[in-house]
């Protein structure tokens, strides 16, 4: 069974910085595209990060190119997510996910491209 559990949410400053954990078990973790997904109350979900199985290729989202890094830890199973620079149009709950088996570069902000996510951990960045 697939389980994906975030940590490290918190209370930021703008300008400050967060950094996302994400356990994954239940799957083998090497062989999966992996991403980090937010929503917003009353939102949908906004893919704004993606990691090849082996960390060689990463993708973003606009609103957060330059201040988010994505990074896994295959030995591990851990998916990482470094927020710098935070805003406070940051604040949402970030959820872990998983890719479908078959995964297009493409599109890969696509909700339809992922068959799981964590819980989902809440981030609040305000002064």
């Amino acid at each position: 069974q697939v389980q994906l559990v975030e940590s490290g949410g918190d209370l930021a400053q703008p300008g400050g910085s967060l950094r996302l954990t994400c356990a994954a078990s239940g799957f083998t973790f090497s062989h999966y595209v992996m991403g980090w997904a937010r929503q917003v109350p009353g939102k949908g979900l906004e893919w704004v990060s993606a990691i090849w199985i082996d960390g060689s290729q990463t993708f973003y989202a606009d609103s957060v190119k330059g201040r988010f890094t994505v990074s896994r830890d295959n030995t591990k199973n851990t998916l990482y997510l470094q927020m710098n620079s935070l805003r406070p149009d940051d604040t949402a709950v970030y959820y872990c996910s998983k890719a479908r088996p078959v995964w297009y570069k493409s599109t890969w902000d696509l909700p339809s491209q992922y068959d799981a996510r964590g819980q989902g951990i809440q981030v609040t960045v305000s002064s």
